[in-house]
């Protein structure tokens, strides 16, 4: 096959054929296919699209370049979640050790931060000791002991992905919704769970602003794991605001430790439940414990405590603390109407809890906790956010990027979305 045929046929709006998505996925990984076509093919699919059949197919072209995972010597069913990223989004820390607690494995294969949204492996390496990297033996003994696993993906899985992800984010075409869905699916396939539950953010601090697109790239995952076997579902949750009250990466380890210990903020607490009994339901327990008692009666802090110490941790020790803060106060007294997601976000990398290429460092004590939530009521002079960093010039940066983001009204309601707004199935 050649290159420039699997280009023009795209290009020109054509459907290509599984040998062709084979040759041309598996030929780039190899270094056969140059960048820049690759990049223009990528390209030709942003402005085309792709039918089903192409992205179950291309999705499986990424797989084959890599391993598949096997948790078939468990003694229970594997689940896992999924989220498209978000601010203050931690729920896969109170969720996994939930799930597990009612019966299911979880191996959980995260990633870091990356821009405003914030990355489950780097709020966990502010807890002393704990290890992302592992050996599929030392997961699968993980996931023996303790029922639960988060670590980062080795570099066997979908190579393929790795490679083209990076192309996409210099090229302009990481919008397109059928490299979006292949490119999570294909990790998530070769992940070898049995069920998968997707979590598609939606609204100014998602990837997705809006519910339309949300719904587009969540039907298109959801498709591709009926066509490949993984019982997915997925739920279309709010990102126009942030999730729980701290943004960044310790202040969101407590938070998530305020969760297993029975309290924390409600819409954490609701989409922590909803989100286990999707999973548990996934993988056909649903009749067992409900996740909301498991957060009740201490058995989901019990697992997450092993959990962590089984991956090199201590879950006792104190998380890392910011040298200095700042508070951000209301302008006046009535009730918080908006406070952006993104701008939230913004802050927070720019306070240091986030980064603006895959290498660079983190703070792990950087971060924002908000002191209200849209619909309360607030005082003029009254903190309304503290920001936290290592170095206090970093302030500036971070208040500018709340500049908009925040809106105080004599009286009202916001106008927000549900914390869910939809529920997709194959």
């Amino acid at each position: 096959m050649d290159a420039i045929d699997v280009i023009l046929a795209k290009r020109d709006g054509g459907e290509l054929t599984d040998e062709q998505i084979d040759w041309v996925v598996g030929a780039y990984t190899k270094g056969v296919v140059a960048e820049e076509q690759m990049a223009a093919l990528a390209m030709a699919v942003l402005l085309n699209g792709m039918t089903r059949r192409e992205v179950a197919a291309w999705t499986e072209a990424m797989i084959r370049t890599g391993e598949r995972m096997d948790w078939s010597a468990l003694d229970r069913p594997t689940t896992d979640k999924h989220s498209t990223g978000g601010v203050g989004d931690k729920i896969t820390l109170p969720l996994a050790p939930t799930v597990a607690a009612c019966g299911a494995a979880v191996p959980q294969l995260s990633g870091r931060g990356l821009g405003h949204t914030g990355g489950t492996l780097d709020k966990l390496e502010s807890i002393p000791g704990w290890r992302a990297s592992l050996s599929t033996a030392e997961m699968l003994d993980v996931l023996r002991a303790t029922g639960v696993v988060v670590c980062a993906a080795g570099s066997g899985l979908a190579p393929a992905d790795r490679k083209l992800y990076a192309l996409r984010d210099v090229t302009g075409t990481v919008e397109s919704i059928p490299l979006i869905a292949s490119s999570i699916m294909s990790k998530k396939i070769a992940e070898g769970t049995g069920a998968l539950v997707l979590d598609v953010k939606v609204g100014s601090g998602a990837f997705m602003k809006t519910a339309d697109d949300a719904r587009d790239l969540a039907t298109t995952m959801v498709g591709i794991g009926a066509d490949h076997g993984l019982r997915t579902v997925a739920l279309l949750t709010a990102m126009d605001r942030p999730l729980g009250r701290a943004v960044g990466n310790a202040v969101e380890v407590a938070e998530a430790v305020e969760v297993l210990a029975g309290g924390g903020p409600d819409d954490v607490v609701a989409l922590t439940v909803r989100l286990a009994r999707e999973m548990l339901a996934a993988a056909g327990l649903d009749g067992g414990k409900d996740p909301a008692e498991a957060l009740r009666d201490g058995t989901a802090m019990d697992v997450w405590r092993r959990m962590i110490t089984a991956q090199g941790g201590d879950p006792a020790a104190p998380l890392p603390a910011a040298a200095e803060s700042h508070d951000v106060v209301a302008p006046e007294s009535g009730v918080l109407t908006r406070l952006d997601a993104y701008g939230v976000g913004v802050a927070a990398w720019r306070l240091g809890a986030g980064r603006a290429r895959k290498e660079d460092p983190v703070s792990a004590a950087a971060g924002v906790v908000c002191h209200a939530k849209p619909g309360n009521e607030v005082v003029a002079g009254r903190p309304l956010l503290t920001l936290y960093a290592d170095d206090a010039g970093r302030f500036d940066r971070a208040l500018a990027a709340l500049d908009g983001a925040i809106e105080v009204r004599p009286e009202g309601r916001p106008i927000l979305f549900p914390l869910v707004l939809d529920r997709i199935s194959a």
